[in-house]
């Protein structure tokens, strides 16, 4: 019985007050007239702006792309590893022995393995991947220019709809939007989220705390930036005066997050018990779920960070693992690491696939999972830091790295670009996140050639080069 029939519609320290456990949520500041001249502009080509979405899921530290989606069996075993590819319901299309619900919805997603960059550090990778542009400094995650999101939020919001807004959601073992170069940059403090804790796993989850990110506190009341629950701050707002001293992007967030349609679409409670087992009871599948939700609830861009699997509820991670992506030796055993990762990952994206298409939400939400590189295609043998015994791992590696995607009605069912026989470099269709991004922002009717001001009025960019993946053209 399909469960989703059974429903209707390497981090450094940390500044604590800026983060959340769950997520944050961002309102932007586009004028009403700016945003309704845009959605008939795109209107006129054929695009209908308020109709698109896109999930964006990010797993930080690299996902291996010789372990998962470009697995290379003839190659020498010091390259090709442990494990071994097994077939999907596509003729061509192989993926790792330890994702077989891959193998069965290989149709319904594609895989572009020749993606690449050249910043071999987590900070530097972390912006490059995030905003589109190589970065200053190639390490630090604190931008130096605005993440997608961040832009996307700028071009599209408007003060209809609480749940329109781009909204992010990262694990609770990190405590800053700047952890995953998520920051705006230069386009201000009035694009950085707002910050709401939580664990989407936990039986009591809800939306109820606020937080307030660095560049808000000055203009905030510390009563009210202290505030610790949603109850309690609705009765008090109009008390404190606070809500008059706010400018327009406080007082739209803080009506967002009052708002009982944004508390409904953030309670799973409200999903059949079959469908979140579906997902699995993990920090991977709740957050899937719950990107669901909120896309399905009018939101157009949901990030979601799938770091370490499980959270909470006396969840361990294993000594030969390590709490995200990063494989290198010193961290974890790979092939050990993999074993106890892949399965939950495997259930996780699968649930999200299927659900999106069984909902009808394929045409409109385009899914995206990405990492900050992947890992050497040569397996490097060192000491564990756990484990105390010298056990296999692979190292950074920017120049060859797998994403997959989903939705968007773009054909499905299909490999885009190679690697070499080894996995080292691409060797068909090259491309750089910039092409990956071109095509979100052409999935969402931005004119990715566009320039938008800065705080100072100096006109930017969106995108400095790029253009979209042409075997993801829409179809109709």
């Amino acid at each position: 019985m399909n469960p989703f029939n059974n429903q209707g519609p390497c981090a450094g320290p940390m500044r604590r007050r800026s983060f959340l456990e769950i997520g944050g949520l961002s309102v932007l500041g586009l004028g009403m007239s700016d945003f309704l001249k845009m959605k008939a502009e795109a209107a006129a080509v054929g695009n209908s702006m308020e109709d698109r979405s896109v999930i964006f899921i990010w797993l930080p530290g690299g996902m291996p792309h010789m372990e998962t989606y470009d697995m290379k069996p003839e190659a020498p075993s010091e390259y090709r590893g442990d494990f071994r590819p097994i077939r999907t319901n596509v003729k061509g299309i192989e993926v790792c022995e330890h994702m077989p619900m891959h193998a069965k919805i290989a149709d319904k997603f594609a895989v572009i393995r020749s993606m690449h960059h050249e910043f071999a550090d987590h900070g530097g990778a972390h912006k490059r991947m995030m905003t589109g542009r190589p970065p200053k400094t190639p390490t630090g995650t604190v931008n130096d220019a605005p993440a997608v999101p961040c832009i996307v939020k700028k071009i599209l919001s408007s003060q209809k709809g609480n749940l329109e807004m781009p909204i992010s959601v990262a694990g609770q073992d990190s405590n800053n939007m700047d952890s995953y170069a998520l920051g705006s940059a230069y386009l201000g403090p009035a694009n950085t989220p707002f910050l709401i804790p939580g664990n989407p796993n936990s039986e009591n989850f809800k939306v109820n705390n606020i937080g307030v990110n660095p560049e808000m506190e000055s203009r905030l009341d510390d009563r009210l930036a202290m505030l610790k629950g949603m109850d309690q701050f609705k009765r008090d707002i109009d008390k404190s005066g606070s809500m008059e001293a706010m400018d327009t992007f406080n007082a739209q967030a803080m009506e967002m997050l009052m708002s009982e349609d944004v508390r409904k679409a953030f309670d799973l409670k409200e999903e059949p018990d079959s469908v979140r087992e579906r997902y699995g009871r993990s920090a991977y599948g709740q957050r899937g779920l719950l990107a669901r939700r909120l896309v399905e609830a009018g939101s157009r861009f949901v990030t979601m960070v799938w770091q370490s699997p499980f959270v909470g509820n006396g969840s361990v991670t294993p000594k030969s693992s390590t709490g995200n992506w990063d494989c290198h030796a010193v961290n974890a055993h790979i092939f050990e690491d993999m074993k106890w990762r892949l399965p939950v990952y495997d259930q996780a994206l699968t649930a999200l696939i299927e659900d999106l298409y069984q909902r009808g939400l394929d045409e409109k939400v385009m899914l995206v999972v990405g990492s900050d590189f992947g890992h050497t295609p040569k397996i490097n043998p060192q000491r564990g830091t756990k484990t105390g015994v010298v056990q296999p791992g692979r190292d950074h590696w920017p120049k060859a790295m797998s994403v997959l995607v989903s939705g968007g009605n773009m054909p499905m069912g299909q490999l885009i670009g190679a690697t070499n026989d080894k996995g080292e470099h691409p060797v068909e269709r090259v491309m750089t996140p910039n092409d990956l991004w071109a095509t979100v922002y052409q999935h969402l009717g931005i004119d990715y050639n566009q320039y938008i001001k800065d705080l100072t009025g100096l006109p930017r960019q969106i995108l400095p080069f790029g253009k979209p993946i042409k075997e993801l053209a829409r179809m109709g």
